[in-house]
């Protein structure tokens, strides 16, 4: 497992070309969404109405550590990419590994002006939404 700050720098220390390859990479690793959230999915449950695509994130602390879930359309790359990242980061990790976490993650990532508008209102809400689940445990 890496920590954000980490793959935060690997994003910023490379080119524009890496930078499109080490997201096609994290959005080819997140993984299949658990049946157990099938459900809820179903039910649009855990759905994020700032994405533009149907994404969907799933977020709970157990025993101090947080497990994160999600879900994209595979023609969702940036959605998918930014989730694998946010699960690399964070699933897994101890609650104050998100607590720390900066609050400006494209800016982090050398991402903020290679993302429209949209987009970048869509990442952030998955990152905050991270941040959210964490702060009522």
């Amino acid at each position: 497992m890496s920590t954000f700050a980490e793959i935060a720098e690997t994003f910023r220390a490379a080119g524009p070309d890496l930078q499109l390859e080490l997201m096609r990479d994290y959005a080819r690793r997140l993984p299949d969404l658990p049946e157990a959230y099938a459900e809820m999915r179903e039910a649009g449950l855990g759905a994020v109405p700032e994405c533009q695509s149907p994404v969907f994130l799933y977020v709970e602390v157990e025993d101090g550590r947080v497990q994160l879930h999600a879900d994209a359309p595979r023609e969702a790359a940036t959605a998918r990419a930014f989730l694998g990242v946010l699960r690399e980061a964070f699933h897994e990790a101890r609650v104050s590994t998100i607590e720390d976490a900066p609050c400006n993650p494209l800016e982090q990532m050398g991402l903020s002006d290679k993302v429209g508008l949209q987009r970048r209102k869509g990442l952030t809400a998955l990152y905050r939404r991270v941040q959210q689940a964490v702060e009522y445990t």
